[in-house]
């Protein structure tokens, strides 16, 4: 058979060529690729845009038009449900910084990235990501969105976000304005997301090159990961430098703290049961999936601005079979804190938050603190002691088989006959006083439950959809549901002069 022969004297490749020698140069980039990031240091950066850049400069990237758009997605399966990576999944595939994310930077944000102070990240990617990418960043055609932040900062590229968020994970994708708090280990920032155009709330945890990051925090980073409920903080992304341990939570206006002292004198009686509801909710969502909170407290409750109550500072937070034996007595801050745990009791349940919810749930009503213990734990019970009397086992099995029960050191108190004598405003509430008695009981079985206490006859006066709304959604997309003014602000306004109308002057000319 004659072989085809071309005007020029060439012999026409054959198919069989042709696929030959793409197999050869996609090999060739592949072992690229692999050797390249091989030959970097692991305390270097690696960037794959420089891989990438370099090879749309060959003009070799069209061989690679078949590899499917979802390949990395396919490939790496670790992504919670915050859209990050899970690196309790596989450990082995996390940087380590220990929170890892496949956002490819863009020459901009590598310029970026280089000017600011947070350590540098080893990423790992399969030849299948880079090739993805390639594919991706290869169609010119294809106008790719700018991320949502690029209005606001102008450093990031018009490249899309990878599938994993983008930039989550990254110290550059968030702005510090001002210091909010600071604590023994963490300073809370007020901050701007570059990704959502949102405020967030940075909580900037130092960590100590001998002991790491505080056991606090994997603790709460690792319980906020799975709850999801209108009534609890959200937890957006995670930070990880050799440094800090940033976390970013979503902002809120105020805490319940702030609010009562904004309002002295205590909260208007149906802003403290719409408060109470959605504490009370967060807890039922918390305690059906066999967490303890262990640090109920004003400041831990934050309020937005819109009136919803969220549940903050899972430090303390314990996640195991409920009740055990192993828990500490050191917890709950000391006013909130219940007698059985005062005593020494480590075997406690769901009743540990339900006395610290009784004792917020009072101080909204009268303005000052329940129990106010100021020096001890012997202190703080005496001042339990003068209201609900000095338990005895005749009134509290086993009471004095409690490691810190010595009868020495307390005054033999009898339980005063109604609650509202220590807390007069608690009678001018219809079942107020009740509900309140429910949770301040001494002994811990005979506490009332989060979902026991949402269906009590307190709250019939609220609407029955209110039970009804799904776990995500607040309370206040219930129709015509929403916080009254609190009594200060209308005695402030009752109170000033209203300004007179100005007089008209006239003349009179004679």
């Amino acid at each position: 058979m004659a072989t085809e022969v071309r005007c020029n004297g060439e012999k026409p490749k054959s198919r069989d060529g042709k696929r030959q020698i793409s197999k050869i140069k996609k090999l060739k980039k592949r072992l690229s690729a692999s050797f390249g990031r091989l030959s970097i240091s692991k305390e270097d950066t690696i960037h794959e845009s420089d891989l990438e850049s370099e090879n749309t400069k060959n003009g070799d990237s069209a061989s690679y038009n078949t590899v499917p758009p979802n390949l990395a997605l396919s490939r790496c399966g670790l992504k919670d449900d915050y859209g990050l990576i899970n690196t309790t999944l596989n450990p082995a595939n996390c940087h380590e910084g220990g929170y890892h994310t496949l956002g490819r930077p863009s020459s901009n944000s590598i310029k970026t990235s280089a000017i600011n102070s947070h350590a540098p990240v080893k990423r790992h990617h399969s030849a299948g990501d880079m090739l993805d990418q390639l594919d991706q960043e290869d169609g010119d055609n294809n106008q790719r969105p700018r991320s949502e932040g690029h209005r606001y900062m102008q450093q990031f590229s018009p490249k899309r976000t990878s599938s994993y968020g983008g930039q989550f994970g990254r110290q550059d994708s968030y702005q510090k304005l001002e210091q909010l708090g600071e604590g023994s280990y963490a300073t809370v920032y007020k901050g701007f997301s570059n990704l959502t155009n949102q405020i967030v709330a940075l909580k900037e945890i130092r960590l100590q090159q001998e002991e790491g990051a505080p056991f606090t925090a994997i603790r709460e980073a690792s319980l906020l990961r799975g709850l999801k409920h209108a009534n609890i903080v959200t937890l957006h992304d995670i930070i990880h430098t050799k440094e800090t341990l940033t976390f970013v939570f979503e902002y809120v206006h105020t805490d319940l703290s702030q609010y009562l002292e904004r309002h002295p004198g205590g909260l208007t009686a149906f802003n403290v049961k719409i408060f109470l509801f959605q504490l009370l909710r967060g807890l039922r969502y918390c305690h059906t999936r066999k967490i303890l909170h262990r640090d109920l407290k004003p400041q831990n409750l934050l309020i937005s601005e819109q009136g919803d109550l969220k549940l903050a500072d899972f430090g303390l937070a314990r996640a195991k079979s409920i009740p055990s034996h192993t828990y500490s007595n050191e917890v709950v801050t000391l006013w909130y804190r219940p007698p059985d745990v005062l005593l020494g009791s480590t075997n406690y349940s769901v009743s540990l938050d339900m006395w610290g919810v009784g004792c917020i749930f009072t101080e909204m009503i009268a303005g000052a603190p329940t129990f106010p213990g100021m020096k001890d734990s012997y202190d703080q019970l005496d001042k339990i002691f003068r209201v609900l009397g000095t338990p005895t086992d005749n009134t509290w099995k086993d009471v004095s088989k409690l490691p810190q029960y010595d009868r020495k050191k307390f005054v033999m108190y009898e339980r005063v006959s109604s609650l509202s004598l220590a807390i007069p405003k608690l009678s001018f509430i219809p079942s107020a006083e009740d509900l309140a008695s429910q949770f301040l009981q001494m002994c811990p079985q005979k506490r009332i439950s989060a979902q026991s206490a949402m269906r009590h006859e307190y709250f019939n006066d609220l609407p029955p959809k209110i039970h009804e709304i799904p776990d995500a959604s607040s309370v206040f997309n219930i129709p015509g549901l929403k916080l009254l003014p609190e009594m200060d602000e209308l005695l402030l306004k009752s109170s000033s002069p209203s300004r007179p109308r100005p007089r008209i002057r006239t003349t009179v000319r004679v």
